[in-house]
């Protein structure tokens, strides 16, 4: 990764990401409980039969709508963090879409989501799993535009 900012030597890209991360992770959850119930209303309640898979299909076009739209989930955007890529670029539709796919699968086991966190919170770069995975970053924004 020798094209993003070095730990040691910027850390103020690097500054609280993990608590950025959590907060954003609350904001995003919130929001897509929103659309969710939205979709629900406009099903007549249909939605609410499949609210399980009707929640995590909404969660996964969220996220991968918006990393490819911005290299951030509206969340991240809220609390000045983007996702970029092992070249310090935004990430592509692909990238997106690779990113949300580890992330749901960390999701879904949660043996998997204990190790990303516990890589975040100790990590030079608090770097989850899929992150470490795709050589994907989060960094504090406004530090590095």
């Amino acid at each position: 990764m020798t094209h993003l900012p070095h730990p040691d030597h910027q850390p103020e890209f690097y500054q609280s990401i993990p608590a950025k991360r959590f907060f954003a992770w609350v904001f995003d959850t919130c929001v897509i409980l929103m659309l969710s119930l939205v979709v629900v209303l406009l099903t007549a309640f249909v939605g609410a039969f499949v609210w399980p898979l009707l929640y995590l299909v909404v969660g996964f076009v969220y996220r991968v709508a918006t990393i490819a739209g911005g290299s951030a989930t509206w969340g991240m955007r809220f609390v000045g963090i983007e996702l970029r890529d092992a070249y310090g670029a935004h990430l592509n539709g692909g990238q997106a879409l690779a990113h949300t796919a580890g992330y749901t699968v960390s999701m879904a086991l949660p043996l998997l989501q204990v190790i990303s966190i516990l890589m975040m919170l100790t990590g030079s770069r608090a770097q989850g799993l899929t992150d470490a995975v795709l050589g994907t970053v989060a960094l504090n924004r406004r530090a590095y535009a």
